[in-house]
């Protein structure tokens, strides 16, 4: 019988067409929600706490003027009466002290008419030194009193802002002491998201507009339990300098009314949240998106002619991503190239074409 050699079998590929589209690139990152503004709140006072509010608990939410705890003003109530008594003493000293000096200058204008001769009244004649000491305890003793008057409005302790509590560290019944701690707050208003961003990456992002208030968009995305959810964001400033060990720049994302205090439906971004950003980045032109997965050596395509073999093509990498590489130039409108990553690739060799391309 006569033999014939068994034709080489063709190996099945799946094809796409290249195709010119307007890009814009995203610069993806990740960084954890934290409060924009934060405090640990300090007595001013020394004294026992007499009272709290309702929401002065870990998570409680409060407005800005709220009073959050009160301590015992008992003391501080009699040092505004101690201060008021002295600001009186000293206004009966200055009132007499000016009555004084009236009188001296009276009883010296007599004796100058009696002797012209006399000269100029002395200021100690005049009692002028002891009506300004007398001015000065006056001052002092005010001063006194607008202070007793402030350490007693220091023991009620009000929230600076509209904001939540982090951490309670005292409660009913503590005595504290001056620069106790007594909780830790954060305001609510916004929040920030640090999202650190390669050197790499930069050169797909206009940074330079933030110094003029120019804000970049971008979306935050989070998994909580089996939803995915999304916030919408802005870019504010960067932080300006590299990091030494990871050398990357950070910048601070800002999200406004994050727990959605305004009611508007949505899902509460809460601070320590891990999130996944999306920065919309610099417009890259008219580019052909080609999968990762269909580039061999880094930046070599495989062409399938009309014949159905494949040659490669080295093509101009601009930038790649998770999913895309996207070329600028090597590859032309229409052609076909192989998106199956091929396994030890020959140039000119047959490939069948999966009919479903």
């Amino acid at each position: 019988a006569a033999q014939s050699a068994a034709p080489a079998p063709a190996l099945l590929v799946s094809v796409a067409s290249a195709a010119r589209e307007p890009v814009r690139f995203v610069v993806r990152t990740q960084g954890s929600v934290s409060p924009r503004t934060e405090t640990t709140l300090v007595s001013e006072v020394a004294g026992q706490i007499v009272e709290v509010a309702p929401a002065f608990v870990s998570g409680g939410f409060f407005e800005k003027g709220d009073v959050l705890l009160r301590i015992d003003p008992r003391n501080y109530e009699s040092a505004v009466k101690r201060a008021s008594a002295g600001v009186a003493q000293a206004r009966t000293q200055l009132a007499t002290e000016n009555a004084l000096a009236g009188y001296a200058y009276e009883d010296w204008n007599r004796l100058r008419d009696v002797d012209e001769s006399r000269q100029q009244a002395s200021d100690l004649t005049l009692r002028k030194p002891q009506l300004q000491e007398a001015l000065a305890a006056l001052e002092a003793r005010e001063a006194d009193l607008e202070m007793a008057q402030e350490d007693l409005n220091r023991t009620v302790i009000r929230a600076p802002y509209d904001g939540m509590v982090r951490e309670k560290i005292a409660d009913i019944g503590q005595y504290v002491n001056v620069g106790s701690q007594l909780a830790r707050t954060f305001a609510v208003d916004r929040a920030e998201v640090r999202l650190p961003v390669s050197q790499q990456d930069l050169n797909f992002l206009d940074l330079r507009g933030l110094e003029e208030g120019v804000t970049l968009p971008v979306e935050l995305t989070a998994t909580i339990g089996s939803q995915t959810y999304l916030w919408s964001a802005e870019i504010v400033r960067s932080e300006g300098v590299f990091d030494a060990l990871s050398r990357v720049l950070y910048v601070v994302a800002q999200i406004e009314d994050p727990y959605d205090l305004a009611g508007t439906g949505r899902e509460p971004l809460r601070v320590g949240t891990f999130v996944s950003a999306e920065i919309s980045g610099n417009a890259g032109g008219q580019l052909f998106a080609i999968p990762r997965h269909a580039l061999s050596r880094g930046d070599t395509i495989w062409i399938v002619d009309e014949q159905l073999k494949i040659q490669p093509r080295q093509v101009a990498i601009v930038r790649t991503d998770e999913v895309y590489a996207y070329v600028e130039s090597g590859l032309a409108d229409g052609e076909r190239y192989a998106a199956t990553p091929i396994d030890q690739p020959l140039p000119g060799m047959q490939v069948r074409v999966d009919e479903r391309d």
